[in-house]
């Protein structure tokens, strides 16, 4: 198998650092779970299920799946950061907007994305 001969994408997979964030949009699950739904919905996904786990005393780790595939999330307080990633393989959504929702939910200082086409 060779990874050189991609012929074409099937998605893109958007990886998210979100650096100096307010550390207390990052602690709890309620407020989480909350903004990345709203992401999920405002960029036009088909979620399907979700999933978010508290950690203690603080952070959230969580998933939320979609008919496009999928986003994810897990938050580091204690350092103001998260780590996020938003797959899609829809033509139809706008990952660039549920980026802009979760920024601001995170009152994100600094964001830096790296885009992965994902394919065969």
């Amino acid at each position: 198998m060779s990874i050189n001969n991609v012929e074409y994408a099937v998605g893109k997979h958007f990886l998210i650092e979100l650096i100096n964030c307010s550390a207390e949009r990052l602690k709890f699950v309620n407020d989480v779970s909350a903004l990345f739904l709203r992401a999920a919905e405002e960029s036009q996904a088909t979620i399907l299920h979700h999933i978010f786990h508290q950690f203690e005393p603080v952070g959230v780790s969580g998933l939320i799946l979609i008919a496009e595939s999928h986003f994810s999330i897990h938050t580091w307080p204690e350092k103001q950061y998260a780590a996020a990633g938003i797959f899609t393989c829809g033509a139809q959504m706008n990952p660039q907007r549920a980026i802009e929702v979760i920024k601001a939910g995170f009152e994100a200082q600094e964001t830096r994305v790296r885009i992965v086409k994902r394919g065969i």
